[in-house]
């Protein structure tokens, strides 16, 4: 009996223990996110909320007092800021992960490996995340401009909120092919579908994404554990499968 009583209230306490926590995250990485909380959940006994977005947006829902306790950005500069503004946790501010973009394509052999098919220009509608409010869009605009491109291919742009709406157009065949996050279409070191140019770091500004508590988060147990679960092998190895690099 006393075992049992023993057993009965360490159960309890675990219970107790156990917090439940709202993440705001980047829609490049809602994926891996919920591939990644499915383990910490079972290891932890935390419970994960998850909402996805366009970095721009959440940012304004936060100055707003949205309930969020994590935000896992798509840039370093929106978490600093929110920092900054006394609206997160100074000293858990970290880079969870650097995000890779690519010209992708859902038909086989319609994007070349050098993404000359800008420059030809054999396409009706190119996708993009919205540049003002998604840093893969930003980082979409900054390869145009480069090559030049911009201007002329202005008329083409189909805009996406986030970078999940910018795939869900091409994976709709509303546009012939997008800008969009390699976590989006790859896996384990190869495409899932289509065809893609992957593009050099060299043509675009590091996506260094940075993740933080904010001050809903400040007391809660959870936050913490994930923030720290996420700079742990098990979740650097679904990040590098899906491409992201760390």
């Amino acid at each position: 009996m006393l075992y049992l009583a023993f057993l009965i209230g360490f159960i309890l306490n675990g219970v107790a223990r156990a917090d439940r926590v709202q993440v705001a995250v980047a829609s490049n990485f809602s994926g891996a996110l919920d591939s990644i909380s499915k383990n910490f959940e079972k290891e932890t006994g935390h419970q994960v909320v998850i909402t996805a977005g366009a970095t721009g947006k959440f940012y304004a829902q936060i100055k707003a007092g949205a309930p969020f306790e994590v935000f896992l950005s798509a840039d370093t500069s929106t978490p600093m800021k929110l920092e900054e503004e006394g609206l997160a946790v100074p000293g858990t501010r970290f880079t969870y992960a650097i995000g890779r973009l690519v010209l992708w394509s859902s038909k086989p052999h319609f994007v070349d490996r050098e993404g000359t098919i800008l420059k030809a220009g054999n396409f009706d509608h190119l996708s993009i995340a919205n540049p003002k409010t998604a840093p893969y869009g930003a980082a979409a605009m900054e390869i145009l401009k480069k090559k030049g491109l911009d201007v002329r291919l202005g008329p083409k742009l189909v805009q996406g909120e986030n970078i999940a709406q910018a795939h869900q157009f091409v994976v709709s065949g509303n546009a012939q092919l997008g800008f969009v996050a390699l976590s989006q279409v790859y896996r384990d070191g190869r495409l899932t579908s289509g065809s893609a140019w992957f593009i050099p770091d060299s043509e675009y500004n590091p996506i260094r994404q940075d993740a933080v508590i904010l001050k809903n988060g400040e007391n809660n147990a959870a936050a913490r554990a994930l923030l720290e679960y996420l700079q742990g092998p098990s979740a650097i190895e679904v990040m590098a499968a899906l491409g992201y690099r760390h």
